[in-house]
């Protein structure tokens, strides 16, 4: 059996989990792109989708797929260093 020391996950992995929840669940909030620290994309987020009555919510819901199914170092890289604000 191999012993292999386990590395730490990234620093902003931790955000990872909770940010593609609330993605998934309450994505038209834009409550996701606020635990990232996308402030003005999260009212955009929120005012669009007040506007279109919640329909611009499936994009919280793609990008809280996409955010659980990257890797955790491929989520820090991308939205952490990388600051992608959207998809």
């Amino acid at each position: 059996m191999s012993t292999e020391p386990v590395s730490p996950a990234p620093a902003g992995a931790e955000k990872k989990l909770l940010a593609g929840l609330l993605g998934i669940l309450l994505g038209w909030t834009g409550a996701h792109k606020f635990v990232l620290g996308y402030s003005k994309e999260g009212v955009i987020q929120l005012i669009v989708s007040l506007v279109t009555c919640g329909l611009f919510g499936i994009v919280g819901l793609i990008e809280g797929i996409i955010y659980l199914t990257k890797s955790d170092q491929e989520f820090v890289d991308t939205y952490i260093t990388g600051r992608k604000g959207w998809f």
